[in-house]
């Protein structure tokens, strides 16, 4: 469905990439940067700018949204506790975004001041940083709060 979505925008940029690369120039204005966003005229991203210098160019790849349906799909899969899932799952995606917000204002700072990192930084550092986010959340999920392994705990205890 996110396929769909994101081909129904055609040749520019889909509005979640869009939305987390404003929100990327808020968090970095913020920090004394002087950024803007706008959309790339000729293709389906939105350029990440300090004045008129585009720093970063960001992809739909970018905004964070896949990690964050594997995240919600492997939560929803392992089961749980209904209203524990409730808030544990928004709670999952709001850190996703944010450290994912992160991700791209350390991106700015990388492509700005250590362009010759940037690839390696991109491309295996933060994915690999965000990743581990995710895996700890699950984590926490499947230890702390899912109902097969409170039960199997239980029933060992029972069984002794």
């Amino acid at each position: 469905m996110y396929g769909l979505y994101v081909q129904s925008y055609g040749l520019r940029a889909d509005d979640l990439t869009r939305m987390a690369t404003i929100q990327t120039s808020q968090v970095l204005n913020m920090l004394g940067e002087n950024t803007s966003t706008t959309m790339n005229p000729n293709a389906a991203t939105v350029f990440l700018k300090n004045g008129s210098y585009v720093v970063l160019n960001v992809f739909e790849g970018c905004n964070g949204v896949n990690v964050i349906i594997i995240f919600v799909a492997f939560i929803i899969a392992f089961g749980g506790p209904t209203r524990t899932m409730i808030w544990f799952l928004p709670m999952g995606v709001a850190v996703v975004h944010l450290c994912n917000l992160l991700r791209l204002s350390l991106l700015y700072f990388t492509a700005q001041h250590y362009e010759q990192y940037f690839y390696f930084v991109h491309k295996y550092f933060f994915t690999a940083v965000l990743y581990l986010i995710i895996f700890a959340l699950w984590a926490v999920w499947i230890i702390r709060y899912n109902v097969r392994s409170s039960q199997e705990e239980h029933q060992s205890k029972h069984n002794r």
